[in-house]
């Protein structure tokens, strides 16, 4: 898992530490993309990859995000949402496993995932060239920070949104599972 350094390097400001988290974030995407699809491919699923794959992916989103939110690039209550679902239907996955049974990944969450990579990527980009100028002692003249930080609270407000519905849509699908741990 490469979360902790990710982290670590990232909240460093220096040009060269972000530009660090920058690779490892960028390693660390790269290398799920294609774990998955290998996996697929040759049909080597497992039950611990089943169940550590999509966790070192919350690990490593909702790291990234706490950590925009840390330098004060995204709003707290967006990944709160963000954070809340991810924790919530991984606690329904780890019910359903224990149950035997396995919720698929619907076609939104795949969507919900793309737009967090997608984010992050856009974020964690701006946030390495805008470093990098003021390193130059200069700042960075196409985007202001408050202009940047507009557009962030668009994306990251549209990711919060998919992502809290595709929450709600695996409640709604699995709630029976959901009310045998209420009992």
């Amino acid at each position: 898992m490469l979360s902790p350094i990710f982290v670590a390097l990232f909240l460093v400001d220096n040009v060269y530490f972000r530009l660090a988290a920058l690779f490892v974030f960028m390693i660390a995407a790269l290398t799920d993309l294609a774990d998955g699809y290998y996996a697929r491919k040759y049909g080597i699923i497992t039950g611990f990859g089943k169940f550590i794959d999509p966790l070192a992916d919350k690990v490593l989103v909702s790291s990234a995000f706490i950590s925009f939110v840390a330098l004060g690039y995204v709003r707290g209550w967006m990944v709160a949402v963000i954070i809340g679902r991810e924790l919530l239907i991984t606690g329904l996955r780890s019910v359903a496993a224990y149950k035997g049974m396995v919720i698929a990944p619907t076609y939104w969450a795949k969507v919900k995932t793309f737009l967090q990579m997608t984010s992050l990527g856009i974020i964690l980009v701006y946030i390495n060239i805008d470093t990098v100028y003021a390193h130059w002692g200069e700042s960075f003249t196409l985007v202001t920070r408050a202009q940047a930080e507009i557009g962030f609270d668009y994306l990251v407000g549209l990711t919060a949104a998919v992502t809290a519905l595709t929450g709600l849509d695996y409640v709604i699908k699995h709630y029976s599972i959901l009310k045998t741990v209420m009992k």
